[in-house]
């Protein structure tokens, strides 16, 4: 057995960030409860809060890959939720295989103008016309040291057709020699249902761009505005905080993928992924 400092070592990254940051909120945090909130649980009861203003994460991809080993992420769904977004542009759930935004769609499946809708947009450039996901790509091929490789979802027009507005809502790429990094802008992170869920997927994200342009990966950085911790969701996060970190797993991306539309959830394995078991049903607030 390894020791204590071994172990210590070798723990997962994305798991000290997460330790870190939920304990930091729940002992530094503010609460909401003197305020009426927007978010309900099922039972229509208000949703409260404790939070922390302008948490920022940095993973460096070349040495792990993050994922929190506390209790599992579910990772094939996390990535075909993000094709989704990012690859298919859908904002219908019918294209999606888990069901976690029924709560959000009408009777057509339809989540409004939200998300995968925002990035099929075409928009007009003296180059031609690109929606954001193959303007990204055309830059990162033909202007890899621009300062201007981004998308941005969060469309003020369009809000008023949205069921959600997005959460994760911009990314910047930026390429350092032959390496792309990123940063991640979220508006509203719920710690305990969707931290390890989102930076997975943009971690995944990056990776994809990278091999779809010859870059190698660098840096994620998660910028969060508003970290929270919901009421109804602290006894299982101090419960997650008691637990050992394990080792992280090794992110495997099929090497024969080059064009950003082939990927596909079997284009990515999380190989000697271990975590810890989690018996808890995890409420979400809508």
């Amino acid at each position: 057995m390894p020791s204590q400092k071994e172990t210590q070592n070798h723990m997962s990254y994305a798991d000290q960030l997460f330790i870190q940051n939920c304990k930091d909120i729940l002992t530094n945090g503010v609460w909401d409860t003197d305020h009426e909130v927007r978010p309900v649980w099922e039972d229509g009861t208000p949703a409260h809060t404790i939070k922390k203003f302008g948490i920022v994460n940095r993973y460096d991809l070349r040495k792990e890959f993050p994922v929190i080993t506390l209790r599992r992420t579910y990772f094939k769904s996390a990535v075909d939720e993000l094709l989704w977004i990012w690859q298919k542009k859908s904002n219908n759930v019918h294209d999606l295989k888990s069901h976690i935004w029924d709560s959000w769609a009408d009777e057509t499946g339809s989540i409004g103008k939200a998300y995968g809708y925002q990035l099929g947009v075409k928009h007009h450039y003296k180059e031609g016309d690109f929606d954001q996901v193959d303007r990204i790509l055309y830059d990162l091929k033909h202007n890899p040291l621009s300062r201007r490789i981004m998308s941005n979802i969060y469309n003020h027009h369009d809000l008023s057709e949205m069921h959600l507005y997005p959460c994760a809502y911009s990314m910047t790429f930026n390429v350092s020699g032959d390496t792309l990094n990123g940063i991640l802008n979220q508006r509203s992170q719920d710690m305990l249902t969707a931290n390890s869920w989102n930076v997975c997927q943009y971690a995944v994200l990056i990776h994809m761009f990278a091999q779809a342009s010859g870059l190698k990966v660098g840096e994620l950085v998660h910028v969060i505005a508003d970290a929270h911790i919901y009421d109804r969701h602290i006894p299982m996060v101090e419960e997650l905080l008691k637990k050992e970190p394990l080792p992280g797993p090794t992110l495997w991306v099929d090497p024969e993928v080059k064009d950003f539309y082939q990927f596909t959830t079997d284009s990515f394995k999380l190989e000697n992924y271990q975590y810890h078991p989690f018996d808890h049903k995890v409420p979400v607030a809508i």
